[in-house]
């Protein structure tokens, strides 16, 4: 069953029929259903569940506001003028630029949650990659003017996965520490995340050199050349 609440949130997404917002409340109901059939249907895992919800979007909105606040003032005092200044008086090439404003993305990970990250890189970054021709790198096929915030979109994403690995913050990483043994000491955890960082690395590479890995599939359910 849980198999099937999964296909039906991202079916009823990709078939358009509804907005990822309206798929999460189906899903929360065909949760309701499962829980139920599991006879786990209780006022107290109710009550935990959405004391949970509660604290999660409250830190998300705190996120949020914060961020939109800093970001207000960043471009207010002309900082988004300067960074994009910065970055392409660098002289790179596209592909040099987009791989370090990644490097850039995967410092920061360290740190923040990827939603303050969204919310103060792009409207800094995609406004640059906008203005720059992706060709194609080593000879494979580029991407098109149109597709760049897609494809940006999605190797963006990639790279915040790398974020929830790395030390010292990262997420999954105390996650994991929270239900291993206690004889696994963090420092083990941070040293085993390293293999899967770099597999995620080659993903955002591959990503990069590739775009069609990521505008494939989009043009072939809505449509497109």
């Amino acid at each position: 069953m849980p198999i099937l609440l999964i296909l039906l949130v991202l079916g009823v997404i990709f078939m358009g029929i509804a907005t990822p917002v309206e798929a999460a409340g189906i899903g929360t109901f065909g949760a309701f259903i499962v829980c139920a059939a599991h006879r786990r249907l209780t006022w107290g895992t109710i009550r935990e569940a959405s004391l949970a919800t509660l604290k999660a979007t409250a830190m998300v909105m705190w996120i949020f506001f914060g961020a939109t606040m800093f970001v207000g003032f960043f471009i207010l005092k002309g900082g988004q003028n300067f960074v994009a200044d910065s970055i392409l008086g660098t002289g790179l090439a596209p592909y040099g630029v987009l791989v370090l404003m990644m490097v850039i993305l995967f410092v920061l990970g360290m740190f923040l949650d990827w939603v303050g990250i969204l919310l103060l890189t792009v409207p800094i970054f995609l406004p640059i990659l906008r203005s720059l021709q992706f060709g194609g790198a080593f000879g494979f096929a580029g991407v098109a003017a149109e597709d760049v915030p897609l494809w940006y979109g999605v190797i963006f994403m990639v790279n915040m996965q790398m974020a929830f690995l790395s030390p010292p913050f990262g997420y999954s990483l105390f996650y994991l520490k929270s239900v291993a043994p206690p004889e696994i000491s963090m420092a083990t955890i941070f040293r085993s995340a390293v293999p899967f960082l770099c597999l995620q690395a080659i993903g955002v590479g591959l990503c990069i050199v590739f775009p069609s890995i990521v505008v494939w599939l989009p043009k072939v359910m809505y449509g497109g050349n």
